[in-house]
């Protein structure tokens, strides 16, 4: 019994918080954590309560970390890649109107107006008017200015000068431009328009400069009378004149399209589409060629202390990646290098490892291949050494010679086990952010180009640059991209499966 109201008050408690946390949510609009905080209540309340689903119990806690963790992430990456969400239209549609509609401007000739400002101990303001055009006082009022008769009992004077208001002391000059950020944000509601700070001598009336039509779903410009309709995210005029900011908008194929046809975003899209194949084909073929030929000596059982020779190759393995790559970068260094040095001592060459992208890239592959040879070296030792002895033995009594064994009959036994792992390897590559942002940083340059897309980069490291460098954000590009390498990776690792299902028959049947 006491279990059983145990669970019911802790149950209780749980919901209250679920219930207070979803009103937080809907709110702010998170419509997409609210679904799965709601998917979660909703089958922590059914595991606990009913018989019939007492497994649900252990299954509803990965659930809910699975939809919160990988589902929700997958769909708000997918949402934001169908929008122009980044720099310059980061706001929604409603607050950036809001931002319009509290723009000002002075117009030509407009009402100007002497002032004096009162303070009382508390720190509250009050500014007495009095305009330059008909002389008339006008004085503040919450926020907006009252016409006010200069010989009312409230305004005290002496020596023919105001010197308060009430309770509320007047300003010298000296308090004025102590106080003047204060100052400098007063403004009050005057007829169409607001007084606003204008120097230290004096008010003007500022008039709004744009108001919005929700009807028609346009922006006029008071000032020039021209009318901003909003397209893809932004309030744009007749003549192509753009208001900034824009608003998120979902724009459908844009992103995908400009990353396909337009020459600002397709020209790098390209370039760096292109070097993440060649990298990637080039870090697994370069390793995989190294490691392989390492397995190969010290698979001979002749080779004399071969148990040290493959520890002292495998401590590349042993060592963080992100260290060995700090290191290089530094061995690398253009001007104080180790590399160099000795290039310039041996040969007076001085190569420019950072700043040609020729070199950056033959920069990146060396030390891809420092980093991977040895797990190629440990998979390929390992597969060679599962290879029977007594196929050696019959082809060497056929007359076969070293490279036509290894041509019949180890290599093709170790694409059995190792082509699947070269795949992966691919695909590891293909997203390896770490070496290209560590070592290179996607630098050099692209000459002329409008995204911050480097010689070296990457598409994982491009839509890094995308999303968080450079001088502003493109989340829409950024996770069109992202999507773009998600298909990529996802048709590879279903390849790898078929693939790998292939050698498994083939195996059987050798």
């Amino acid at each position: 019994m006491i279990k059983n109201w145990l669970k019911i008050i802790i149950l209780g408690v749980l919901d209250a918080l679920g219930i207070w946390a979803a009103i937080g949510l809907l709110q702010a609009g998170g419509w997409g954590v609210l679904a799965v905080l709601i998917f979660g209540l909703i089958g922590l309340n059914v595991a606990l309560l009913s018989k019939k689903a007492y497994p649900l119990r252990y299954l509803l806690p990965g659930l809910v970390l699975f939809g919160l963790m990988v589902v929700y992430p997958i769909i708000y990456n997918i949402n934001i890649a169908f929008m122009n969400y980044g720099t310059g239209n980061i706001l929604s549609k409603t607050q950036v109107i809001s931002q319009f509609m509290n723009k000002y401007y002075q117009p030509e000739g407009s009402e100007r107006f002497l002032f004096q400002i009162f303070r009382n101990k508390k720190g509250d303001l009050k500014v007495l008017f009095i305009s330059k055009v008909s002389n008339e006082a006008y004085l503040s009022v919450g926020d907006h200015i009252e016409s006010v008769d200069l010989h009312n009992p409230s305004l005290i004077y002496k020596n023919g000068e105001i010197i308060r208001i009430d309770d509320y002391e007047k300003m010298s000059m000296i308090q004025i431009i102590q106080n003047l950020s204060k100052i400098q944000n007063l403004a009050f509601k005057y007829n169409d328009g607001l007084v606003k700070f204008r120097s230290v001598s004096e008010f003007r009336v500022y008039k709004p400069q744009y108001s919005y039509n929700g009807e028609h779903n346009t922006l006029i410009d008071l000032k020039t009378n021209k009318v901003y309709k909003p397209i893809n995210g932004t309030f744009t005029s007749s003549d192509g004149e753009q208001l900034s900011p824009g608003f998120r908008d979902y724009v459908g194929f844009k992103n995908f399209i400009d990353i396909l046809r337009n020459p600002q975003v397709s020209g790098p899209f390209i370039r760096v589409f292109s070097w993440t194949f060649i990298w990637a084909l080039l870090s697994v073929f370069t390793t995989f060629t190294l490691g392989l030929t390492l397995a190969i000596l010290l698979n001979d059982s002749t080779l004399r202390l071969r148990y040290l020779y493959r520890t002292l190759l495998i401590l590349p393995y042993v060592v963080p990646g992100f260290i060995s790559i700090l290191i290089w970068r530094g061995l690398l260094n253009t001007n104080f290098g180790v590399i160099n040095d000795v290039l310039q001592n041996l040969f007076s060459v001085k190569v420019p490892w950072f700043q040609d992208p020729f070199w950056a890239k033959v920069a990146l592959l060396i030390v891809n291949l420092w980093l991977g040879f040895p797990y190629m070296m440990l998979i390929s030792l390992g597969a060679l050494q599962s290879i029977p002895s007594e196929l050696y033995e019959a082809a060497r009594i056929d007359g076969a010679g070293s490279w036509q064994r290894f041509y019949s009959i180890t290599f093709p036994l170790l694409m059995i086990t190792l082509a699947p792992l070269l795949i992966g390897s691919f695909a590891f590559n293909f997203n390896n952010f770490t070496v290209i942002y560590l070592l290179t940083g996607g630098q050099p340059p692209i000459p002329g180009s409008q995204t911050p897309a480097g010689a070296t980069d990457i598409l994982i490291s491009y839509t890094y640059k995308l999303a968080f460098g450079g001088a502003g954000s493109q989340y829409g590009y950024a996770a069109a991209i992202s999507i773009i390498i998600f298909l990529i990776i996802g048709t590879i690792s279903a390849f790898n499966f078929r693939f790998t299902k292939r050698l498994e028959e083939m195996g059987e049947n050798l």
